[in-house]
């Protein structure tokens, strides 16, 4: 995969699940708006957002073609913990957002900037610990 192919598929992946968490983030704050609500949505958004990006990056960015309950828990779980760095950057640059402009557009506006560069960040975390036998070698990224 050449490196422009790589760029833009995992931009449109982290896209789509920054999408689908910031609709899952709606969807609860819609029914509790309260500070237990915005944990809560902050909560299910990434979960959404992790199982959807998981899938896309393990077959179309990693090509990952194993399968099995096994292959699968223990690359999902190493997928994320890598997480867990980025999501504390996602999680406190949308709080300090929220914190700071209390509108829903400054929230979103910092759930997109802290989704920008966890997600930057966690490709390298995934090549080098999660995905080690991926067909994509070093060079190809570099």
């Amino acid at each position: 995969m050449s490196l422009r192919t790589l760029i833009l598929r995992y931009t449109l992946f982290a896209v789509i699940a920054t999408i689908a968490n910031l609709a899952t983030q709606r969807v609860v704050l819609d029914q509790d708006d309260s500070a237990t609500g915005f944990a809560l949505a902050v909560f299910c958004g990434t979960l959404v957002g992790l199982v959807i990006k998981y899938a896309l990056d393990k077959r179309w960015i990693f090509m990952d073609m194993s399968s099995g309950l096994r292959a699968h828990s223990q690359k999902f779980a190493l997928y994320s913990v890598m997480g867990v760095v980025t999501t504390i950057i996602f999680w406190g640059t949308e709080t300090a957002f929220w914190l700071i402009w209390r509108t829903d557009i400054m929230r979103e506006m910092g759930a997109v900037i802290g989704l920008s560069i966890g997600y930057t960040v966690k490709y390298a975390l995934d090549r080098r610990y999660v995905f080690t036998d991926a067909v994509l070698t070093r060079s190809e990224a570099a």
